[in-house]
């Protein structure tokens, strides 16, 4: 795909961005239905839709009260969940790839999940973990983080985004060994039970109370990055050439750096560290539709949410004796295909 020059108009939207986000929106909707009906009691489709619909006014007879149950208070919200984390996850890494230039970064560049793991695991270990105490713990470790990484790359702003990646890597490298310092000093097997589970990523026993701390961070969030898609296409092109274009490229970066990372917080905070979310979902969508951000940051959205309630459904269903977590799927299913996405890029390069 060819980049406009700053001084050329970007051209409008292709007719195929409507039909790729269509596309993936109706995946999305299709694994969310069958997050919903899949489970130890299966729930048909139709009665899904028929429960749903219940609460549009629409007529809701014919279902069990044991159906409701199953998927109004157990299933639905972890199904939100996983794709309000994983829409966060996807936009973030889309965002921190175009800032730093490299289709390597992550959300979890600048330390920010470490953050967030520090907090998360001094709730447990401290045995104040319960109710939204840990989501809160782990918001706030990554809110610090961001504070840090902001602080640090305005007191760098000369040498650009290299002075946060530096940052983050240093974030990334002391913040591990303050969680490997609680761990080893857990006060008992439960503690670090409890911790193992949360840095591994999982999304057991999520409720409405959880949709409801990241649905409004993450949706308006999610509603405003796709409002510098124009500048970061032009940021490709060059800081120079993003200043010709009337791009306040300082500004924008900081801005997008503190949108990107609270995004991946507001995540992490709920699900606990999963990887390849981020990486993946932008990756897939850039290789496949280009790099314009118009496209590129709403379809990471639905494909970031879509792979994680797949990769969810995936761990709900893991055969017992087998506990999977979440993050542990998303491994498994993001670290071939990303690398078949980087043994492709390599070969089209030729």
């Amino acid at each position: 795909m060819i980049e406009p020059t700053p001084e050329e108009p970007l051209p409008r939207p292709r007719p195929r961005t409507a039909v790729t986000l269509a596309g993936l929106a109706v995946l999305l909707v299709a694994a969310g239905m069958a997050a919903v009906s899949l489970g130890p009691v299966p729930v048909a489709p139709g009665d899904v839709a028929t429960i749903l619909a219940a609460h549009l006014g629409l007529p809701g007879d014919g279902v069990t009260a044991q159906d409701v149950l199953v998927v109004e208070q157990l299933r639905l919200p972890r199904v939100l969940v996983a794709a309000l984390a994983g829409a966060a996850l996807g936009v973030a890494g889309a965002v921190m790839q175009a800032l730093f230039g490299n289709p390597l970064a992550e959300p979890g560049v600048t330390g920010v999940s470490s953050g967030a793991a520090v907090g998360a695991v001094l709730a447990i270990t401290s045995g104040a973990a319960g109710g939204l105490v840990l989501p809160a713990a782990a918001f706030a470790g990554a809110l610090v983080t961001v504070a840090v990484v902001y602080a640090i790359g305005a007191f760098g702003r000369e040498r650009g985004m290299a002075t946060v990646l530096l940052a983050g890597v240093a974030l990334n490298a002391l913040l591990g060994a303050v969680v490997s310092v609680l761990v080893a000093n857990a006060p008992d097997e439960e503690s670090l039970r409890g911790v193992v589970f949360w840095l591994q990523g999982d999304l057991d026993a999520r409720t409405w109370e959880h949709v409801r701390l990241i649905a409004g961070p993450v949706l308006a969030g999610v509603a405003v990055t796709p409002a510098f898609a124009r500048d970061l296409n032009v940021m490709l092109l060059g800081d120079d050439a993003a200043r010709t274009g009337g791009v306040d490229v300082t500004r924008t970066r900081h801005l997008l750096l503190i949108l990107a990372s609270l995004l991946a917080g507001a995540a992490v905070s709920v699900s606990g560290v999963i990887g390849f979310v981020g990486l993946v979902a932008p990756h897939i969508v850039r290789l496949v539709a280009g790099p314009d951000h118009r496209l590129l940051l709403p379809a990471s959205a639905l494909l970031g949410a879509a792979f994680l309630v797949l990769a969810d459904t995936a761990a709900r269903m893991s055969p017992v004796p087998v506990a999977l977590q979440t993050g542990v799927v998303t491994a498994f299913a993001g670290a071939p295909v990303f690398l078949l996405l980087v043994l492709w890029s390599a070969r089209s390069a030729r």
